[in-house]
């Protein structure tokens, strides 16, 4: 998966918000412990940290939603992600963004946290975030 690759693949998925670019990804993507899975259907780039694993991001293109890859980027997320030692990972999520809630949710992710007016849409208005977490041994 390469940074534009991703980042394109981010453009199209979240349409409300900005999207990350190439070069963002390209920086992420260089930092230790950080790694990116999928295609352009769907992708997700998660970071280890000792024994917590981050979702950074996962995406889903709009034509290839309500198939099962989100599911199965997160699964992948999660196996890589106990690969390299992690036993709990984390993600925070818009509030308004319920499909992904119920993805997750799905998953066994619980909400551990909020973070007020976090995250500005493309329209100015803020969004809560949702903390979710959960153990992954």
């Amino acid at each position: 998966m390469t940074p534009e690759t991703f980042a394109r693949l981010h453009a199209a998925a979240f349409t409300d918000e900005r999207a990350w670019s190439a070069a963002e990804f390209a920086s992420l993507m260089r930092d230790t412990g950080v790694f990116a899975l999928g295609d352009t259907q769907a992708a997700v780039l998660g970071r280890v940290v000792l024994d917590e694993a981050e979702v950074l991001t996962l995406a889903t293109h709009p034509a290839h939603r309500r198939l099962g890859h989100g599911t199965a980027m997160l699964a992948r997320f999660e196996t890589e992600a106990r690969m390299r030692g992690a036993a709990h990972a984390f993600l925070e999520v818009r509030a308004t963004n319920t499909a992904a809630q119920a993805l997750y949710a799905a998953q066994g992710y619980t909400e551990t946290g909020r973070r007020k007016g976090y995250y500005r849409s493309t329209s100015g208005a803020r969004v809560d975030a949702i903390l979710l977490g959960k153990a992954l041994t």
